[in-house]
């Protein structure tokens, strides 16, 4: 268990709390997914918001949470039990495919994300998955994580996981650079990395189902700054479709960067929920999905959340629901010096009565 110190960080009576707001922050998370009914607008993430800050009050540390599945569970409730937020996702960085399928990582320290540091493919027939692939370290950690987040909140909270989409394993195992470049000179290289990498995701994400996620992200990082529309509906549309009719379970597909000029097709994609970067205006994203697909995310990491005062995030917390952001929180991993009061700042503009 947590210490009293995380459990109370808030300082707001959870009898209160359950009083004003009757829904579970399960049940309040998964209808703001799936475009249900809610008691107050969900908050939460499906990318990391773990910080030092949290890392002191529970005792579990960067870079050993990476490998340590009870330290990894024991970070991530903090989303819940100390951010206050309706959801939990432990899987903090990007790297635990890459590092199962033999990248060489640097897994950093308390205040620097892992990053590989070295690519193992160049051509599509030198992908192979390893028979152990779910056993080693990195990936078994995010499963036993996963097992036990949801025996202490599986309840009440809802319990997130995290899969690589084939595009960002591209990047991890072939290099950024190299696979944007095929992308453009040998399209049918790159189809058939796809097809070969969309097996790993789906791979860990069944895992990751099985060990008792309610909502699966698939994190692809096609975003708008190196893919164009046109590359993401001929090269990942058809591969995402594939993946979520496979997958079955609710889905959040997440792509940093400004992604307005793709909404159309991400619609159409099966996703249930778009995690999506402040470079989006949240308005003009709302009107052009018009209920297509739940938007989740927008808070802006590195001027507001990272640099800005409790007010800024408040103010633009507040923006995002009166825009129609089915899901508030941090548009992605967050930098992990970001002050926890202004974490903390999105819940409580949340729960504010006299919003929409």
């Amino acid at each position: 268990m947590l210490p009293t110190r995380a459990t109370n960080a808030l300082n707001i009576s959870d009898k209160m709390i359950r009083a004003t707001y009757p829904l579970t922050p399960k049940r309040r998370f998964l209808a703001g997914l799936l475009g249900g009914r809610v008691d107050c607008t969900p908050v939460g993430s499906v990318t990391s918001v773990a910080n030092v800050e949290q890392m002191e009050i529970t005792g579990a540390f960067f870079p050993d949470v990476h490998f340590d599945g009870e330290k990894m569970a024991l970070l991530a409730a903090g989303a819940h039990t100390i951010l206050g937020y309706d959801a939990i996702m432990p899987y903090f960085s990007v790297q635990a495919e890459a590092d199962a399928l033999g990248c060489a990582v640097d897994w950093g320290d308390r205040t620097n994300m892992p990053v590989e540091r070295q690519h193992p493919w160049a051509e599509p027939d030198q992908v192979r998955i390893p028979p152990d692939f779910l056993d080693r370290s990195s990936t078994q950690a995010v499963l036993d994580a996963i097992r036990i987040l949801r025996r202490q909140y599986g309840e009440r909270v809802a319990i997130v996981g995290k899969v690589m989409g084939p595009w960002t394993l591209a990047y991890l195992t072939q290099g950024l650079q190299d696979f944007l470049i095929e992308s453009k000179l040998e399209p049918d290289k790159v189809r058939q990395f796809l097809h070969r990498l969309k097996e790993i995701t789906l791979l860990f994400g069944i895992a990751q189902i099985r060990a008792g996620v309610d909502v699966l992200c698939i994190a692809d990082h096609a975003t708008g700054d190196l893919v164009s529309p046109r590359m993401y509906r001929e090269f990942l549309l058809p591969i995402h479709r594939e993946l979520t009719q496979r997958l079955g379970c609710p889905t959040v597909l997440h792509i940093c960067g400004n992604t307005f000029d793709r909404l159309d097709d991400i619609c159409t994609s099966g996703f249930d929920a778009f995690h999506f970067d402040s470079k989006v205006d949240a308005k003009k994203a709302v009107a052009r999905v018009a209920g297509r697909i739940s938007l989740v995310g927008n808070i802006n990491n590195p001027e507001v959340l990272f640099k800005g005062t409790v007010e800024t995030v408040n103010r633009q917390t507040r923006e995002a629901i009166q825009a129609g952001v089915n899901i508030v929180g941090p548009e992605c991993a967050i930098p992990l010096e970001t002050p926890l009061e202004n974490l903390q700042a999105i819940t409580r503009a949340a729960r504010v009565k006299d919003q929409p």
